[in-house]
């Protein structure tokens, strides 16, 4: 088989609930239970947004450990990534989630954008909000990540926020072989095409790795296109609620099932935990 390409899925999200998607976790058991079923299909990564058991985000630091503890139970060497984006939640209450758990990887948002949901239905946006993500926050995430021997996932939802690691390199604040997230098709970023996509991946540096996270259904697309470009993948039910046919997941494995098998089709296969450990240089 061809090259190893990590296999992320991200399984909840912050703003989805089981009225939208019944398989949308909200317990550890649910998350665990998730996890399993990722790993089964080919994920060696999952991406978590923590939860209260009703279903109510939480930036704390219990649910967070409590999620990843019943993850790691179920699955041993699935690889655990933290999301730090938030609205109105301090810094240094975001870190010190990391600083409890140290997740193996945490995404790190690389700048301030306008964020909105469009209905098309309604002609009008769903919500619209500023998310603001100065240097000096992403310095003091850095800081905090490189404390703890957490990977910076770099999330860019446009070209300019891809850029934005040029400075952050060259003065030392990242520490490591820089790791990218593509984010694209959402409101206010890049748009989800192959070309978009291009300019992204351009712009990176030599010698990072990057991956593509596709919004809504235009996700098989670009899963595909990042897997021709050379890139890895990241798929599940925060991102995407639908397969290829239309029909809603059943779960995040159902999912993660359809891009691991985009990958053999294409010629490449879902990489193992050794294997996706020395692409993002972790080392624990």
């Amino acid at each position: 088989m061809g090259d190893a390409a990590i296999l992320t899925c991200a399984l909840s999200g912050v703003f989805a609930n089981k009225q939208q998607c019944p398989a949308i976790p909200y317990t550890p058991e649910e998350y665990a239970a998730e996890s399993r079923r990722a790993w089964d299909a080919g994920a060696v990564q999952v991406h978590i947004h923590a939860r209260h058991p009703d279903g109510a985000p939480s930036f704390r630091t219990e649910e967070y450990k409590a999620i990843q503890d019943a993850i790691v139970a179920e699955v041993p060497d699935m690889l655990i990534n933290f999301s730090t984006g938030a609205f109105d939640i301090s810094v240094a209450d975001r870190v010190a989630y990391l600083q409890a758990c140290r997740p193996h990887v945490a995404a790190l948002n690389m700048g301030s954008m306008n964020y909105a949901k469009y209905s098309e239905k309604r002609r009008d946006f769903v919500f619209d909000i500023v998310f603001t993500n100065p240097f000096s926050e992403i310095r003091e995430f850095l800081a905090g990540m490189a404390a703890n021997d957490i990977v910076p996932e770099m999330e860019c939802f446009d070209v300019g926020h891809v850029s934005s690691a040029e400075p952050l390199i060259d003065m030392g604040a990242i520490v490591r072989k820089p790791r990218f997230s593509l984010i694209m098709g959402v409101i206010g970023g890049v748009k989800a095409d192959t070309r978009s996509l291009i300019a992204m991946v351009d712009a990176v540096p030599a010698g990072s790795s990057w991956s593509v996270i596709g919004i809504s259904r235009q996700q098989w697309l670009l899963t595909a296109a990042a897997l021709t470009l050379g890139g890895d993948v990241r798929v599940g039910l925060e991102d995407n609620f639908y397969l290829p046919d239309g029909a809603m997941a059943s779960s995040n494995g159902a999912l993660v099932e359809v891009a691991a098998r985009q990958m053999r089709d294409m010629g490449r296969r879902p990489a193992t935990p050794a294997e996706a450990k020395e692409i993002l240089g972790i080392t624990r």
